[in-house]
C-alpha cells in the first residue's frame, strides 16, 4: 500500500529561490499547455495529449522568451505536463470540470519531483538542482527500509513550507474482523452522535479564533492593495487560518482513526454539503464542522483496514422515523431536539436518527439494495468499496 507522509521543512534562501522558480515554471507550463490544447480544439478540433505537449515543452525551452525554463529540474514540468492530461482524462470521463488556468495568488504553490529527480539517503532528502538536502522536521520516522517514489514540495499561504513523501508503507494492512457496526448522524452542536448513544461535540475550532480572524481581517481591509503591508497583514491572516485548519484536521483525523478501529461496519448519510452552505444563517458552521473531509477520512482509512462504510441516500428520512416502530413523523422542526412517537416512544432527535442510519446501512448490505457507483480518491489511487444507498420512499 503506498501512502505519502507530510512534513514541514525550513529551506536556505537558495533553496527557497530555486523552489520559487520551479512553482512559477510549473505554472507557466501548465497554463502555457492548457491554452495550446484548447487553441488546437476550438479551431482544428484536434486533441492533443501529453507526448505532443511533452515535444512542445522541448520547443518552449529553446526560445529566448521561455529559456527560464531550463534553469530548473525539467522532472517538475513534466509532472504538470502529467496532471494535466489527468485532469483532461477526468473532464472527458465526466468526473472534473474543464481545466482550469493557474494563478499565481491563488493556486496551491506545489512542485512533484519522482524518483530521478532527487536522493534519499541516511534520512537526508536532496532535490535536483540543490547541493544541499532539505532540514526536514522529522515529526514521525518513515517505515524502515521504504524507498520513496514521489516527492512532492509544496508552500502554502501562511509561508509554511511541506514535504510529501510517497513510499509503499507495509504497515498498512486489514484489522482483525470484529461484529460492530456503528451508524453515524453528523451535526453542529454534536459533531457525530453514534447509534450506540455517544454524542461527540463540536470543537467549533473556527469560532474559538474568530475575534483574532475578524481584527487580522480589518487590519488587511486598511492597508493599500499592493504594498509590502498588506502582505504582512495579508500572511497574519494565512497564519491563523493554517492554524484553524490543523485543529480541525488533528481532531477529525483522531475521531475517523478511533471509528475505524472500533467498528467492521460504519454507516453515514451522503450529505450535500455544497448546496446546505447556501444557508446563510448555518453556513460558517457547517463549514466549520468540515463533514466532507470526515467522510473522505472514512473512505480511505476504510479501504486500509478492511472496513466497510455504507452511505445511504440522503433523501431517507432518518430524523422524523421511529426507531422503535416505524411510524414516520410529518414534521419535525430543526428547534424540536427531543419529540414522542405515537407509539409512546420518547427519542432524542440526533440518536433516534443514528440508529435510523444504521438499520438502513445494514438492511443494504443484507439486501443488496442500490450500489452507488465507485469513487477514487487522490491519496491512496485505489478505487474505494462500492458504497450503497437506501432510496427513500
Amino acid at each position: 500500500m503506498k501512502r505519502a507522509f507530510k512534513y514541514r521543512f525550513h529551506p536556505t534562501n537558495e533553496q527557497a529561490a530555486e523552489l520559487s522558480r520551479t512553482f512559477g515554471c510549473v505554472r507557466k507550463v501548465y497554463n502555457l499547455a492548457l491554452e495550446a490544447r484548447t487553441l488546437a480544439w476550438y479551431k482544428r478540433r484536434e486533441r492533443i495529449n501529453y507526448n505532443a505537449t511533452s515535444a512542445m515543452l522541448t520547443q518552449w525551452k529553446k526560445t529566448q522568451e521561455l529559456g527560464f525554463l531550463s534553469q530548473v529540474s525539467s522532472v517538475p514540468l513534466q509532472q504538470a505536463l502529467r496532471h494535466l492530461q489527468g485532469a483532461f482524462s477526468n473532464f472527458f470521463e465526466g468526473r472534473a470540470k474543464y481545466p482550469r488556468f493557474k494563478s499565481k495568488k491563488k493556486t496551491r504553490r506545489s512542485a512533484e519531483y519522482t524518483r530521478s529527480a532527487f536522493t534519499y539517503r541516511s534520512g537526508a532528502l536532496t532535490l535536483a538542482k540543490m547541493k544541499d538536502p532539505l532540514d526536514i522536521v522529522w515529526s514521525r520516522p518513515l517505515p524502515e527500509g521504504v524507498e520513496p517514489s514521489t516527492v512532492t514540495v509544496s508552500q502554502d499561504s501562511a509561508g509554511r513550507w511541506f514535504v510529501s513523501i510517497l513510499c509503499a508503507d507495509a504497515s498498512v494492512k486489514p484489522l482483525p474482523t470484529l461484529d460492530t457496526a456503528v451508524g453515524i448522524d453528523a451535526g453542529i452542536t454534536s459533531l457525530v452522535t453514534l447509534s450506540t448513544g455517544e454524542k461527540i461535540t463540536n470543537p467549533r475550532h473556527e469560532r474559538r479564533d474568530r475575534a483574532r480572524l475578524a481584527k487580522a481581517q480589518r487590519a488587511v481591509a486598511k492597508k493599500e492593495k499592493g504594498s509590502r503591508n498588506r502582505d504582512k497583514a495579508r500572511i497574519k491572516v494565512a497564519k491563523i487560518h493554517a492554524r484553524i485548519a490543523d485543529r480541525r484536521r488533528d481532531f477529525l483525523h483522531q475521531l475517523s482513526t478511533r471509528l475505524v478501529r472500533e467498528n467492521q461496519t460504519i454507516v453515514i448519510e451522503d450529505l450535500t454539503v455544497r448546496n446546505m452552505v447556501k444557508n446563510k444563517t448555518l453556513a460558517r458552521a457547517i463549514s466549520d464542522a468540515a463533514w466532507t473531509d470526515m467522510r473522505s477520512m472514512l473512505e480511505y482509512k476504510c479501504a486500509w483496514y478492511g472496513r466497510s462504510l455504507v452511505t445511504i441516500d440522503r433523501w431517507f428520512p432518518s430524523t422524523k422515523l421511529c426507531s422503535a416502530c416505524g411510524t414516520i413523523r410529518e414534521k419535525l422542526p430543526l428547534n424540536v431536539r427531543q419529540w414522542t412517537c405515537e407509539c409512546g416512544t420518547t427519542h432524542d432527535r440526533d440518536i433516534n436518527a443514528a440508529r435510523n442510519i444504521l438499520a438502513a446501512g445494514l438492511a443494504v448490505t443484507a439486501c443488496g439494495a442500490g450500489v452507488r457507483p465507485q469513487r477514487e480518491f487522490s491519496r491512496t489511487g485505489q478505487l474505494a468499496a462500492k458504497q450503497e444507498t437506501l432510496t427513500a420512499k
